[in-house]
């Protein structure tokens, strides 16, 4: 079984006896139905097996000792029923788990790891963009028990089209979520995730935006689209937009002037001061809140800072959820600024920025933060890549004496891929496995 791409060996035998697998109390509630049923057939037949049975045994016991002939009976018998028995159960497991038997994992690796993942940590992962898709793939090896919050205020590219075209909240972070909590080598992910590169009205627009386009004006909203569509993939967990309100983002900028939209904000060329939405006053959708109220972990970003992090946090009542979750609550930091949104940003700048958009008059902050830690990459490529340098995007500095002054426990690990090009790229178990530590470590001290 693979856990943060790690491989745990367990001897394919010793592993029916791990708890909470939940099969050998029925495998011997199947045995005792067996011996209940074959004794009541041989009432209501007039079988009497048991005289035949003790009559031959007792001619057999003159020619061979009786020991060799009980264990042979109960050999036979006991292979024939686990045959039959894992057959059956083979029949019934969903398609995901057949894919991993296909792997050469064992029946007993397959419901552990379900096991495993249906007892994790309910997990709340906010955001957008491709931050929270990486991230996603990365939970997804921890728990079953995603709720995935993304952010629908995007007006650009195909979503964009869709939106302006065909009245639809965007559905481009969306499917890219639902990508993500599905099997990435299936054939129908793939499908997915495929982008028409020509034919007219078609071009710039991927297979799966159309897919939810078309499936919301089936299913009547984009909630119930969305369910379905993540049922075609067998997702884990599940994907909820933000708000079914038509957000449309506009900032205030450092001189006062209103960039609206979200794909034209980063292409201003001026400092953002504050983030806003209109309507002010959009509602999220039922579900997103119970998810909130009811997580063990709720993680915020990675993703641009404004556009992908903070638009789902003008969303009122989820920042209010937010505030009085129970949960353990941790940001990832983006590891390069943004060209736009995050210029010569510090770790305690995006923090700060957070802070600023997550006041609310009705809840009182001065006794604690809007979130317990914050978890930033503290390695990077020796051979940086120069286009960042060209574009002006530059390492986030990790302040660490002003975030403790905001009262924030910094996380620092090494998140990123390893690559030859210099690339920025977080690593998706990496992030996972970080945030998951620090998330038991936290709970610990509860």
């Amino acid at each position: 079984m693979k856990i943060f791409d790690k491989k745990v060996k367990i001897p394919k035998d010793v592993i029916w006896l791990v708890p909470g697998l939940r099969v050998k109390r029925w495998f011997a509630l199947s045995v005792m139905g067996s011996v209940l049923a074959a004794i009541g057939a041989t009432f209501v037949f007039k079988l009497e097996p048991l005289y035949y049975i003790v009559k031959i045994a007792k001619e057999l016991f003159h020619v061979v000792p009786p020991e060799p002939i009980g264990a042979l009976f109960i050999l036979v018998g006991a292979v024939l029923f686990l045959l039959a028995w894992k057959k059956t159960n083979l029949s019934m497991m969903d398609v995901d788990d057949v894919n991993q038997l296909r792997k050469k994992d064992s029946m007993g690796e397959v419901l552990y790891r379900r096991m495993k993942l249906d007892h994790g940590p309910k997990i709340v992962a906010i955001g957008g963009g491709t931050g929270l898709s990486m991230l996603l793939r990365g939970i997804k090896k921890i728990t079953n028990n995603i709720t995935a919050v993304v952010t629908v205020g995007d007006d650009g590219g195909s979503s964009g089209r869709l939106r302006e075209q065909m009245g639809v909240l965007p559905p481009g972070d969306i499917r890219n979520c639902i990508a993500a909590l599905a099997d990435d080598d299936d054939i129908v992910t793939k499908l997915f995730q495929y982008r028409f590169k020509t034919g007219q009205g078609l071009e710039g627009h991927s297979f799966g935006n159309l897919f939810i386009t078309a499936m919301t004006a089936i299913c009547g909203d984009m909630v119930s689209a969305i369910k379905e569509s993540s049922k075609v993939l067998l997702i884990r967990g599940r994907v909820l937009p933000a708000t079914c309100d038509d957000m449309k983002l506009y900032a205030k900028m450092e001189d006062d002037s209103i960039v609206r939209g979200e794909s034209n904000i980063p292409e201003a060329g001026k400092k953002i001061m504050q983030l806003c939405c209109e309507p002010a006053d959009c509602k999220p959708i039922p579900e997103v809140i119970e998810a909130i109220n009811d997580a063990d972990l709720i993680i915020m970003g990675p993703g641009s800072l404004y556009t992908s992090v903070i638009s789902n946090f003008l969303v009122k009542d989820i920042t209010r959820a937010i505030w009085h979750a129970k949960a353990k609550k941790i940001y990832v930091c983006n590891a390069m600024t943004q060209v736009g949104e995050t210029d010569n940003y510090s770790v305690s700048d995006h923090v700060k920025t957070i802070f600023d958009h997550v006041r609310l008059d009705d809840v009182d902050d001065s006794n604690k933060n809007f979130f317990d830690a914050v978890l930033v990459n503290n390695s990077m490529p020796r051979n940086l890549a120069e286009k960042y340098e060209q574009a002006g995007s530059l390492p986030v500095e990790i302040d660490i004496s002003e975030l403790r002054r905001l009262g924030v426990e910094v996380v620092q690990r090494s998140l990123l891929e390893d690559n030859k090009e210099g690339l920025v790229r977080h690593n998706c178990s990496k992030v996972a496995r970080a945030i998951y530590f620090w998330y038991k470590k936290a709970a610990k001290k509860k």
